[in-house]
C-alpha cells in the first residue's frame, strides 16, 4: 500500500504512489508536489493516481504554508508610514497624527510640520511647493501626479470620490476603479480602502472574502489596520487563537485598538495574560521608538487647544507671544495665521447669537498700535 514520504532535501525519496526511486542514469526524476511540497512522484500518471488518497493531508499543508506566510509577513510597516523629514514611523492613526500634502503626496508628522512652521516656513516642509489655500488648487495637484501614474495620488483621488470630498461629487463606483488601478500600481493604503468598500458594500456588491484578501495582502506589506480588520474578523468566526496572533502583530507596530482587544480577549478568558503582557510591552516599544522633542511639543499644543477644538459654537484667537503668531479659529478648526512681530497686550471674545450664527470680535495691541476689530461669520 502507498503511502505519503515527507521530502527533507528535495532530491532524496521514493515516488509516493509506486515506491520507485531516482536511478544513478537519471531515467527517473523525481518531482516535488507543486502544491504542499510534502511528497514526490515519478510522473503524472502515479500523481493522479495517488491524489485521492493524499488530497487531505496536501489540503492540511497548503494552508499550514499559507498560514506560515501570513503571520512571517508584514511585521514591519511599509515606507509611507514613516516621515520623510525625521524619518521615524507616524503614530497610528496616522491621520491625527501627520498632514498629508498634496503637492508630493507625502506624509509629514505634526512635529515636523509644527518644526518648519515655528522656522517661518509657510509652504510644503518636504518639496517646498506653496501650500494650495482652495479646494481647486488642491484637486489641481492631485490630478497632476494622477496623470503621472502615481499610486499615492490615485489612491488619494479615490479617497476624494468616495467621500465626495475637493468639490467632487460623490461617486463610489469611481472611487473603487480609482482604488483598484492604484493598489495595482502598488499603493497599499489602495488594497485597505479596498478591503473597506468591500467589506462595507459601498462601490461594489458586498463581499468579505473579497474583503479579507485584500486586507491580506495589505497586512503582508504591513498595513497595520489591515492586520487588525484580519483579527476581528477571525474573532466573529471565533478562532480566537488566530485573532490573536493578528493583534499581536498590529499592537507592536502601534495599533492601540489591537492592544485593547488583547485585553478583552484575556478578560473573558479566549486569551492568555502572558499574550496581553506580550501586546502591551510591543506596544509601548512601538510608541516610544515614534516619539521626538517636535511630536511632543506638537501633541502638547494640540492638547492645549483641545477646548476650542472640542466645541462646536466656539470662534476665536490663540496668540503666541513667545512664537508671535496669531492663529484665527472657527467652530475649533483653525482659518489661518497671522504672523511678524506680534507683541504686547491682546484680547478676545466670542460672541453667539440666538440664531446660533457665531462670531467673533478681536483687538490686538501690536507696539500700542491697535489693530483695527475684524469679525469672522
Amino acid at each position: 500500500m502507498s503511502r505519503c514520504i515527507a521530502v527533507d532535501d528535495g532530491s532524496a525519496g521514493v515516488c509516493a504512489n509506486c515506491g520507485k526511486g531516482s536511478d544513478a542514469a537519471g531515467t527517473v526524476k523525481l518531482r516535488n508536489c507543486n502544491a504542499c511540497r510534502l511528497v514526490k512522484y515519478c510522473g503524472v500518471d502515479c500523481q493522479r493516481a495517488h491524489r485521492k488518497q493524499h488530497k487531505k493531508a496536501c489540503k492540511q499543508r497548503v494552508a499550514e504554508l499559507k498560514d506560515e506566510q501570513l503571520y512571517s509577513q508584514g511585521h514591519e510597516r511599509p515606507e509611507g508610514d514613516f516621515c520623510p523629514i525625521c524619518t521615524l514611523p507616524i503614530p497610528l492613526p496616522m491621520r491625527e497624527h501627520s498632514v498629508f500634502m498634496e503637492c508630493c503626496m507625502k506624509r509629514i508628522c505634526n512635529g515636523c510640520a509644527m518644526a518648519s512652521f515655528k522656522r517661518g516656513m509657510s509652504d510644503c516642509a518636504f518639496c517646498r511647493t506653496t501650500t494650495a489655500d482652495n479646494e481647486a488648487d488642491t484637486l489641481a495637484m492631485i490630478q497632476t501626479r494622477v496623470a503621472k501614474k502615481d499610486p499615492v495620488a490615485i489612491n488619494n483621488l479615490g479617497n476624494s470620490y468616495f467621500r465626495g470630498g475637493l468639490g467632487l461629487q460623490k461617486d463610489m463606483r469611481g472611487a473603487v476603479e480609482l482604488y483598484t488601478e492604484a493598489a495595482e500600481l502598488g499603493s497599499i493604503e489602495a488594497l485597505y480602502n479596498l478591503g473597506n468598500a468591500y467589506d462595507l458594500g459601498k462601490g461594489v456588491q458586498q463581499d468579505m472574502a473579497k474583503a479579507v484578501e485584500f486586507w491580506t495582502k495589505a497586512a503582508m506589506e504591513g498595513h497595520a489596520g489591515s492586520r487588525h480588520n484580519l483579527g476581528c474578523i477571525e474573532a466573529e468566526r471565533g478562532n480566537y487563537n488566530r485573532a490573536v496572533i493578528h493583534w499581536l502583530i498590529s499592537a507592536k507596530m502601534g495599533a492601540k485598538d489591537s492592544v485593547e482587544n488583547i485585553k478583552r480577549a484575556f478578560m473573558e478568558g479566549v486569551g492568555t495574560k502572558e499574550q496581553y503582557a506580550e501586546a502591551l510591552k510591543g506596544y509601548q516599544d512601538a510608541v516610544e521608538e515614534m516619539k521626538s522633542h517636535d511630536r511632543d511639543e506638537a501633541s502638547a499644543l494640540r492638547r492645549s487647544r483641545g477646548a476650542l477644538e472640542g466645541q462646536e459654537k466656539v470662534a476665536g484667537l490663540l496668540l503666541d507671544l513667545d512664537e508671535g503668531t496669531l492663529a484665527v479659529y472657527k467652530n475649533g478648526k483653525r482659518l489661518g495665521v497671522m504672523q511678524k512681530g506680534l507683541s504686547g497686550e491682546y484680547c478676545w471674545m466670542i460672541q453667539v447669537d440666538n440664531t446660533g450664527r457665531h462670531m467673533c470680535s478681536f483687538q490686538v495691541l501690536v507696539e500700542k498700535a491697535t489693530m483695527p476689530a475684524d469679525t469672522c461669520e
